[in-house]
């Protein structure tokens, strides 16, 4: 019947990843997504093999300014919650070097001068990391002074990237 709903479409189910938090998925039927992302950096992740992927929405670069939080929270900060995420996905089976990633946020949200420079900092941690761990990074979309939002649909990979002039769509599975 046209116009009637996949099957696929009937069960899909959405999860909302809050600031400082992360989620991983091998499930099809979800579609991870995390709104808002100004200062803070969103990290896209997908193994289009194993259909493993997931989102980190980190806020700030280093623990160190709270080993507490960090404890109780290690995706808030990028230097507990990059590890975290990826150890995350290689226990569902997604492999290092199959992984593909999008980086999204580190912008510049306050007006006038930033002298703490969050976006900036975050974007570099994360980016440095993901060198680092030799990950392959397909997309960025960092800087600037608007708030992202994306979404992950696990089954294809697809990435959609709102900002507030425009949505796009990225393929992590190619």
């Amino acid at each position: 019947m046209a116009g009637s709903p996949s099957i696929s479409s009937l069960f899909a189910q959405r999860v909302i990843i809050g600031v400082g938090d992360m989620a991983v998925s091998n499930n099809v039927h979800v579609v991870l997504s995390t709104y808002a992302l100004g200062s803070c950096v969103g990290v896209i992740a997908y193994d289009p093999l194993s259909k493993v992927g997931g989102i980190l929405h980190l806020m700030l670069p280093d623990s160190n300014i709270s080993p507490e939080k960090a404890a109780l929270q290690p995706a808030m900060f990028a230097d507990t919650g990059l590890p975290r995420f990826f150890s995350s996905l290689f226990g569902l089976k997604g492999e290092r070097r199959r992984l593909r990633a999008f980086v999204a946020g580190g912008a510049s949200v306050i007006a006038g001068q930033d002298p703490f420079r969050i976006g900036e900092r975050n974007s570099r941690v994360t980016m440095d990391y993901l060198q680092q761990q030799g990950c392959q990074v397909r997309f960025t979309d960092i800087g600037g002074a608007i708030n992202r939002t994306v979404h992950l649909e696990m089954a294809t990979g697809t990435v959609t990237l709102k900002r507030p002039s425009d949505t796009q769509q990225l393929s992590l599975a190619e």
